[in-house]
């Protein structure tokens, strides 16, 4: 990708701060500039599974090994932002409202798509001293995972989905960010050295296995709060890069008629990227316990008796770019997420996902410096703690504009 490619894809999914996605129609307005920008994208894709085994939290689940084809968004959504910043006493002050229409048709008749509304939040600070955010937006823990996936350009795993997307690498190597209400402060950047805190919206736990379905009460219903953070460090020169570390911390919360065993969920990572002589390489791994896999809190939890266990997490991914003088990019990547069964939790008639795991091969043409051509193949397998697996080979072939 080009620079104003890659500005693009940081406003449109991170939107770091109102001011720092200045890739789009730039529009003064009195005493505030008004930036309008985002993507629109459309693939057709063909996925065609292997397996009829059960199981549950897994990307490919049981099916008939007949081909399926579709014509949809791939991991980012349509996205319309609209973000306006100005100078007043002495700060920055920003703010940034979003919508995300879906490609794939949801209703009788082809006539509507799902949309989601992943971002509204103000900005305010300095450079001197740092930025606070409030409202919804992308969160802390994993993001910068999400945003160095190759397939954040294309379709990845077409299984599932989020939202009125596909999944990308979403659960294969790493744990869904979210995007989440909350309050942050991020660090001016100090020679390459940036830092974020925060609290975020907790989410609520959902079990999953042998007691598929039951949901873990508290989280978000009885106002559970997350603590997430991450640091980083970049550089520049002929070995561009870029480490960061992140983490979440969160009270699961009660649980009706269950005694919690682990009170607290917590994960972490860490992650590497380097840029050197046209190749982009990427590196990165995931810890935890009661974090489920996939999705937040989604999995993490067992519930055996009258008490509830937390499962341990890990995972994580690498991957491999080369750009060409013709601008075309090829890439390559594997990753994996892993779910371990709890204390006091049988494999015996266990259908509980033990592992997702995928490698693509992808192939990214910048036709202009704003529209990509893209085309990706993924062989995806799940597999449960009883060693029974599903597989999918899938493919996509689409284009994603950004402006």
């Amino acid at each position: 990708m080009n620079k104003n490619i890659k500005l693009a894809v940081a406003g449109a999914v991170l939107a770091l701060s109102a001011t720092a996605a200045n890739a789009g129609i730039i529009i003064p307005a009195g005493d505030w500039t008004v930036d309008i920008g985002g993507n629109v994208n459309t693939f057709a894709t063909w996925s065609k599974p292997n397996g009829n085994n059960t199981i549950t939290g897994g990307i490919v689940g049981a099916a008939a090994s007949n081909t399926t084809s579709n014509i949809t968004t791939g991991l980012l959504p349509h996205f319309l932002s609209v973000s306006g910043s100005t100078r007043q006493n002495d700060l920055d002050v920003a703010f940034t409202i979003s919508i995300q229409p879906g490609t794939a048709n949801t209703k009788a008749f082809g006539n509507q798509s799902a949309q989601d509304n992943r971002q509204a939040f103000l900005t305010f600070g300095d450079k001197s001293w740092g930025t606070v955010k409030i409202g919804k937006d992308l969160g802390v823990f994993a993001s910068d995972a999400i945003l160095n996936d190759m397939t954040l350009l294309g379709v990845g795993s077409g299984a599932g989905g989020v939202g009125n997307t596909t999944l990308g690498r979403i659960g294969t190597g790493f744990i869904y960010a979210d995007w989440k209400p909350q309050l942050t402060y991020t660090t001016p950047n100090m020679s390459g050295f940036q830092a974020t805190v925060g609290l975020t919206q907790g989410w609520e736990s959902q079990s999953a296995g042998v007691t598929a379905g039951t949901t873990i009460t508290s989280s978000r219903g009885a106002g559970s709060t997350a603590y997430e953070g991450k640091a980083s460090y970049s550089w520049a020169g002929d070995a561009a890069g870029k480490v960061w570390v992140s983490g979440i911390v969160q009270k699961v919360g009660s649980i009706a008629g269950y005694t919690l065993n682990d009170k607290t969920a917590y994960a972490g990572d860490i992650g590497a990227n380097l840029k050197i002589q046209g190749f982009d390489l990427v590196a990165y791994g995931y810890s935890g316990q009661g974090i489920g896999t996939t999705g937040q809190f989604v999995g993490g939890q067992y519930l055996t008796g009258t008490t509830a266990y937390s499962r341990d997490s890990f995972g994580g991914y690498v991957q491999a770019k080369y750009t060409l003088p013709t601008k075309t990019t090829l890439g390559v990547s594997w990753g994996e997420s892993r779910l371990d069964n709890a204390d006091n939790e049988s494999t015996v008639s266990n259908y509980t996902v033990k592992s997702n795991s995928m490698a693509t091969v992808g192939i990214y043409h910048a036709l202009t410096k704003h529209l990509n051509l893209v085309a990706e193949y993924s062989y995806v397998e799940s597999e449960n703690q009883r060693g029974q697996s599903n597989e999918s080979n899938s493919g996509s072939l689409g284009a994603i504009l950004f402006f």
